[in-house]
């Protein structure tokens, strides 16, 4: 696939000025990949729900690993492309070298944020997983990813939100763990409860009222066993945020030992547990809308440009 980035912009304004809390080690990068397996129904659904199909092309915004522009490789067959982006160069270098083992040829990944970025071509809907949660400016962003979209373009984000989580009869290191991950992200500025955001953070954008859909897990026992390997996964990868903003210490966490105790909290109370859950938001641009959102830049500059 030939290259679609004609310039890059300088600044980067509407992205997060903060780290990404949960960093790219590799441990982080296999992560996302076990990550993706878990939440590759709930991402699935929310494109078809939204509209995505064969001969698209695809902006997909925070690629990570790639797990998301794989599924949207996939979505759209041989005739669609897929253009994966991340600020990250080892994301970058990773997810091109799984296309590759994985045989796409309609993928190419870049690095850079999509909202300061021009492309040779206009696209047919932008998406991302776990994104916006991440910005400083969520709004912005979304007002620069807009004016990517060709007419009646969609704009596609899966997010999580934290606040159902709970288990009952209590499992208390899991209900702790969950508090752990949901203050680290809180005090970070990087909150993950995103569901009373969301509605507010499309429409701050000048873009239409999006649709919502909300899936969580829920499972007991045994039955929750991938689900809280999951937990001990992103406690891992948080551990150094946790420790620096005073939410946890190491030998509390002790993470060698960390998903055996979890296990055997829930099994052994035989408890059922609410998870995370996963916000589908999607929204079409018309042109109307796409002539709205770059008039609203040019209104408040300190919002994304092209």
């Amino acid at each position: 696939m030939g290259s679609a980035l004609k310039q890059t912009m300088s600044n980067d304004k509407g992205n997060s000025n903060q780290p990404y809390i949960l960093g790219h080690s590799d441990h982080e990068l296999n992560r996302l990949r076990a990550q993706a397996r878990f939440l590759e129904p709930d991402t699935r659904q929310f494109l078809l729900d939204a509209g995505v199909k064969r001969g698209m092309r695809i902006l997909d915004v925070g690629s990570g690993a790639g797990e998301v522009a794989f599924l949207a490789a996939e979505l759209v067959g041989e005739a669609g492309i897929v253009l994966g982006t991340d600020k990250a160069p080892a994301a970058v270098a990773a997810a091109t070298q799984a296309a590759q083992n994985r045989g796409f040829s309609n993928i190419q990944f870049l690095e850079g944020n999509p909202a300061e970025m021009t492309f040779e071509t206009r696209f047919d809907a932008v998406i991302g997983r776990y994104v916006l949660p991440f910005q400083d400016e969520p709004s912005a962003m979304l007002r620069g990813l807009a004016k990517h979209l060709d007419h009646s373009g969609l704009l596609i984000f899966h997010e999580p939100d934290w606040t159902c989580v709970r288990s009952f009869p209590p499992a208390p290191l899991y209900d702790r763990a969950c508090r752990w991950i949901s203050d680290t992200t809180q005090l970070s500025g990087q909150s993950w409860n995103f569901l009373e955001k969301a509605h507010t953070i499309f429409v701050g954008a000048d873009l239409p009222a999006p649709t919502m859909r909300m899936h969580t897990f829920i499972a007991g026992d045994f039955n929750t066993r991938e689900w809280l390997i999951a937990v001990g996964d992103i406690v891992e990868s948080l551990l150094p945020a946790m420790v620096r903003l005073g939410v946890a210490t190491v030998e509390e966490v002790n993470i060698w030992t960390f998903r055996d105790r979890l296990l055997q909290d829930v099994t052994s109370n035989r408890s059922v547990i609410v998870g995370r859950s996963e916000i589908g938001i999607w929204t079409t641009i018309g042109r109307d809308a796409t002539q709205k959102t770059a008039a609203s830049d040019c209104e408040h500059p300190d919002s994304a440009s092209l």
